[in-house]
C-alpha cells in the first residue's frame, strides 16, 4: 500500500527435539538405530504400553509423515487467519535446499575456524539423551535438600562441608575456599580425605568461593553444576566422571578410588539414578558418622533444559560448537556493537540482547544427539585398530550436499569400508535446530542454490519474533551474519510478548489452559481474531479475551452495515450505479483516484458543507496519525486511531448527515452529504485494511477495482477540499473541529434527553438552547441545520456564556 515490493516468506520450523517427541507419543515408536530399515513398515493401530523400536531410517520417515500432517493443520489456519506471506516462498527447515544450506554454513564456518569438535563438560538432558546449548537452559525451583558431611584432614579432624548432591561425593576432585576466608587460610594448600571412599583432596583458594554459602567450603565435583566447570577449568583439576548420559551412576568407579572399603562402597551406588543415590548415600554417610547434619529441606533453583522434565546433568561429552564471543573479546564486542545497530521495537528489548551477550559463559554447543534433523557433514578415518581421527575430519564436496553421513560415504572411500580398520565413520549426531533456523534469511532467499533473489533482499528489513528467543533467533542469526557476510540479517527486530489466558497466565500443554486459533477464527470470524491481537503492543504481553474478539466482530459487522447504508444513497452526480450490488466502477473513485492521488479527490469539489468539510479534515488528521503509529511499529495505535474515528463517523456524522444525504435540503447540500461519505468510506477501508483484511475487502470489490490490499496508502491531502469551496457568507461558516464538537455534543443531548424520556428518537425537539461562549456559538451556528434535522429540532436558541465547555438544554 506504500509503492513497496515486499518479499514476504513463510517456512516451517519442522525439525527437533519436540518433533521427535510427537513421533514417539502419537505413533507409540521409539528410534533404535541398531535396527535394520524395514520398507514395509506400519506403525501399530493398537499400541501396546511398551514404545516399539524402529530403526532410525524409519523413525525420520514417520517424523516427515506427521510433520506433513501437521503444516497442513498450519497452513489452513495462517490462510484463514489472512496472513499476507508469499506462498510460492515457502520453505521446510528439514527439506533438501535446506538441509544443503545448513550443512554448507556450518562447513564454511569449520573452514573458517569458527566451528570446531571439542571434548568437554557439557549439559546433558537425561530425558532426551542429548545435550543442549546455554540459550536453552532455564532454571526452575524445585524441592531438595542439604547434607553437611565430613571430610577428615590427615589427623582426623572433621571439616565439614555442605552440599545438595552428596551423590557426587565419588567425583569429589577438591575443596575451594575464598581466598579471603580466614576460617580456611591454614588449611588451604593440604589435602583432606573424602568420607566413605577415602580419596586425598587438595584444599584450594577461588574467588568465586562464597564464604556466607553453606560452611564457607565447597565441594568441587565433576561435575555437579557451572560452578564445579570453572573451578576445574581454572585450577585445572582431574576429571572424575560418575555419571552416565542415562543421568544413573556408571558401573565403574573412578580410578582414584582405590581402597577397598571405598570400592565396595561404591558398588551400593552403581546403577542408580542421581534421586536413588542421593538417599543411599545419606544412610551410608549416617552409618559411617560422617553426615553431621541434614538431609534438611529447602527449594532452590535447578537448571533444566527448556522442554526437558528433568533437572540437567553435566556430562563430558564430544561435541561440535560455534565461537560466539564467549572466550573472544573482540568477537563479543563486535556482536554488542551489532545488537546498537538494530532497530528494536520496543527500544528496550536491547537491553535483552546486550545481557544475554554479555553474560555468555561458553560458545555456542550445536551438536545433538538426536535423529530427526540437520545431519553435522563430516566422517572421520579410522586407523589401522578402528580408532576414530577425531582431529582430522573428512567433509564432503561441495556439489554433494546435502549429505548423511550415517548413510553416505565420504569422498575417496567405498561404502564397504565404514567402521572397518582403515575405513571410516560417519558423525552420529544432528545439528541443533537453531543452527538452520539461525539461517532463516538464507532459506528463504534459497542462498547458493538458485537466483540472486538474496542480493536483492539481504540484509532484510525486518525480523518479528517473540522475547524469550532473543538470545536464540534473533542473537544466533546476528551471530552467522556477522561470521559469513560481515553485515547484520536486518534493520528491525519487532519483538512481541506472550499470549497469556484470561488469569495472565502463560498458556501451556501441560497446563491445559491453551486456546487453539482455528476454535476462535470459527466462532468469531478472522478479522475479530486479527483485531484481538492487533491489540497487544509490541513487547507486551497480551490476554486472550473473548470479549475483545466480540468487540472485533461487532467492529467488522458495523462496517459492512455503514458501507451499505453509504454506498446504497443515489452516487454524487457523474458516478454510476446505486449500490453495493451493482458494483458501480467510475475512474473518479478508482484506486489510482481515490488512493494514488496525493492532492483532493476529484469528488471532492462538491463537498461544501461546514459539516462535511469538518469531517474531512479530522481524517485527514487521523491518516497522519495513524500513519505516523506504522511508520514507528505502533500498529496498537494505528488501530485505535482508526477506531475511533470510525465510531465517531458512524454514530455522530452519519446521523447528522443522514436527512441530507437523502436530499431534503436540496441536492447541493445533499451532493456535498453523499461525495463526502464516500470518500471518507474509501479511506476508512484502506486504513483499516491491515487489521481487518477480508471485511474491507468486500466492501472494496463492491465499488472499486482491484483489492484494497494493493490499493494507495491514503494521504492527509486526499480529503482536503479547498477551503475556499465552504459554502457559506463569512467566517462563522468556516470549518473546525469546534465545529464536529458542536455538533456531535449537541446531537448528544438530544438522543440523552429523548433516552432519559424513553421516547422514540424520531420524537420533534422543540426547543434546544445551546449556552457558550461566542466563538463556540459562531461553531454551532455553522452545522446548526445539520443538527435540527438530524435532531427534529424545532426551535434552537443560542446564547452566550462564559463556561469553558458549551451547555446544551433539551425541551421535548
Amino acid at each position: 500500500m506504500r509503492g513497496k515490493t515486499v518479499f514476504y516468506p513463510i517456512g516451517w520450523d519442522d525439525n527437533g527435539l519436540p518433533t521427535e517427541r510427537r513421533v514417539q507419543n502419537y505413533y507409540h515408536v521409539r528410534c533404535d538405530p541398531a535396527l535394520p530399515y524395514d520398507p514395509g513398515f506400519s506403525p501399530p493401530a493398537s499400541p501396546g504400553t511398551d514404545q516399539m523400536p524402529v530403526s532410525r531410517r524409519n523413525f525420520i520417515e514417520l517424523c516427515r509423515r506427521l510433520t506433513d500432517l501437521d503444516e497442513q493443520a498450519f497452513e489452513e489456519v495462517w490462510r484463514r487467519l489472512g496472513l499476507s506471506v508469499d506462498w510460492s516462498t515457502l520453505y521446510r527447515t528439514i527439506d533438501d535446499g535446506s538441509r544443503a544450506i545448513s550443512q554448507r554454513a556450518f562447513l564454511r564456518n569449520l573452514a573458517r575456524g569458527e566451528a570446531y569438535l571439542a571434548e568437554a563438560p557439557s549439559l546433558w538432558d537425561v530425558t532426551f539423551q542429548t545435550a543442549v546449548a546455554q540459550a536453552e537452559v532455564e532454571d526452575r525451583e524445585v524441592a531438595g535438600s542439604t547434607h553437611t558431611i565430613a571430610f577428615r584432614r590427615p589427623d582426623g579432624t572433621p571439616v565439614p562441608v555442605v552440599t545438595t548432591r552428596p551423590e557426587l561425593l565419588p567425583a569429589c576432585v577438591a575443596l575451594v575456599a575464598h581466598p579471603g576466608d580466614e576460617r580456611y587460610a591454614a588449611l588451604t594448600g593440604t589435602t583432606v580425605r573424602t568420607p566413605l571412599f577415602g580419596v586425598v583432596v587438595p584444599v584450594l583458594a577461588h574467588h568465586l568461593a562464597d564464604p556466607a554459602k553453606g560452611s564457607g567450603i565447597a565441594m568441587v565435583c565433576t561435575f555437579g553444576d557451572s560452578s564445579d566447570v570453572t573451578w576445574w577449568r581454572d585450577l585445572r583439576l582431574p576429571v572424575r566422571p560418575v555419571l552416565g548420559r542415562d543421568g544413573r551412576l556408571l558401573a565403574t568407579p573412578p580410578a582414584a578410588i582405590t581402597s577397598r572399603a571405598g570400592r565396595t562402597a561404591y558398588r551400593q551406588l552403581a546403577g542408580d539414578t542421581a534421586q536413588a543415590a542421593r538417599k543411599r548415600i545419606a544412610a551410608m554417610l549416617g552409618a559411617a558418622g560422617d553426615l553431621l547434619s541434614g538431609p534438611d529441606p529447602i527449594r532452590h533453583a535447578v537448571n533444566f533444559y527448556e522442554r526437558g522434565t528433568q533437572p540437567l546433568e553435566i556430562v563430558t561429552t564430544r561435541q561440535w560448537y560455534i565461537r560466539n564471543g564467549a572466550h573472544d573479546e573482540k568477537l563479543r564486542a563486535a556482536l554488542l556493537a551489532r545488537g546498537g545497530q538494530i532497530g528494536w521495537h520496543p527500544p528496550h528489548m536491547q537491553v535483552r540482547y546486550e545481557n544475554w551477550v554479555a553474560g555468555l559463559a561458553g560458545d555456542w554447543l550445536i551438536s545433538r544427539q538426536r535423529f530427526f534433523g540437520v545431519p553435522i557433514p563430516v566422517w572421520y578415518p579410522l586407523d589401522d585398530a578402528g580408532r576414530p581421527g577425531y582431529g582430522a575430519p573428512i567433509v564432503p564436496d561441495d556439489g554433494a550436499l546435502p549429505v548423511d553421513p550415517a548413510a553416505d560415504a565420504p569422498p575417496g572411500y567405498a561404502p564397504g569400508q565404514r567402521g572397518e580398520p582403515g575405513g571410516f565413520t560417519g558423525d552420529p549426531d544432528v545439528m541443533d535446530t537453531w543452527a538452520t533456523s539461525s539461517l532463516s534469511p538464507q532459506l528463504a532467499t534459497r542462498w547458493t542454490l538458485d537466483g540472486d533473489l538474496m542480493d536483492q533482499v539481504y540484509p532484510m528489513d525486518l525480523r518479528p519474533q517473540a522475547h524469550e528467543i532473543i538470545r536464540t533467533w534473533l542473537f544466533y542469526t546476528v551471530l552467522r551474519s556477522h561470521l559469513e557476510r560481515g553485515v547484520l540479517p536486518w534493520r528491525h527486530a519487532a519483538i512481541s510478548g506472550w499470549v497469556l489466558d484470561p488469569d495472565r497466565k502463560k498458556m501451556s500443554k501441560s497446563v491445559g489452559n491453551v486456546v487453539t486459533p482455528m476454535d476462535s477464527l470459527r466462532s468469531y470470524g478472522s478479522d475479530a481474531v486479527r483485531y484481538w491481537a492487533a491489540g497487544g503492543r509490541l513487547g507486551a504481553d497480551v490476554t486472550f479475551d473473548p470479549a475483545q474478539l466480540r468487540v472485533g466482530r461487532r467492529l467488522a459487522i458495523k462496517i459492512l452495515n455503514a458501507s451499505r447504508f453509504v454506498l446504497g444513497l443515489a452516487p454524487p452526480e457523474g458516478e454510476r450505479g446505486d449500490g453495493p450490488e451493482a458494483r458501480p466502477r467510475d475512474e473518479g473513485t478508482s484506486p489510482q483516484a481515490v488512493g494514488g492521488s496525493r492532492g483532493p479527490s476529484p469528488g471532492a469539489s462538491i463537498i461544501t458543507e461546514p459539516l462535511d468539510v469538518a469531517m474531512l479534515e479530522r481524517l485527514a488528521g487521523v491518516i497522519g496519525q495513524c500513519t505516523r503509529a506504522l511508520d514507528g511499529y505502533d500498529h496498537t495505535g494505528a488501530l485505535a486511531a482508526a477506531e475511533e474515528f470510525f465510531w465517531f463517523f458512524c454514530d455522530d456524522y452519519l446521523e447528522l448527515v443522514k436527512g441530507r444525504a437523502y436530499g431534503e435540503r436540496g441536492e447541493g447540500p445533499g451532493a456535498s452529504a453523499r461525495a463526502a461519505l464516500r470518500l471518507a468510506l474509501a479511506v476508512i477501508l484502506r486504513l483499516f485494511a491491515p487489521f481487518l483484511p477480508f471485511v474491507t475487502e468486500e466492501v472494496w470489490s463492491w465499488w472499486q477495482h482491484g483489492s484494497v490490499h494493493t490499493a494507495a496508502w491514503p494521504a492527509p491531502g486526499e480529503v482536503t477540499p479547498d477551503p475556499d469551496q465552504a459554502a457559506g457568507p463569512g467566517p462563522a461558516l468556516r470549518p473546525s473541529p469546534a465545529a464536529l464538537a458542536a455538533a456531535s455534543g449537541a446531537i448528544a443531548a438530544i438522543r440523552g434527553a429523548k433516552s432519559g424520556a424513553r421516547v422514540s428518537m424520531r420524537t420533534p425537539v422543540r426547543t434546544l438552547v445551546v449556552t457558550a461562549r461566542r466563538e463556540h456559538l459562531d461553531a454551532v451556528l455553522a452545522v446548526l441545520p445539520d443538527v435540527q434535522a438530524a435532531g427534529r429540532v424545532e426551535h434552537t436558541e443560542l446564547r452566550a456564556g462564559d463556561q469553558a465547555e458549551p451547555a446544551y438544554q433539551v425541551t421535548l
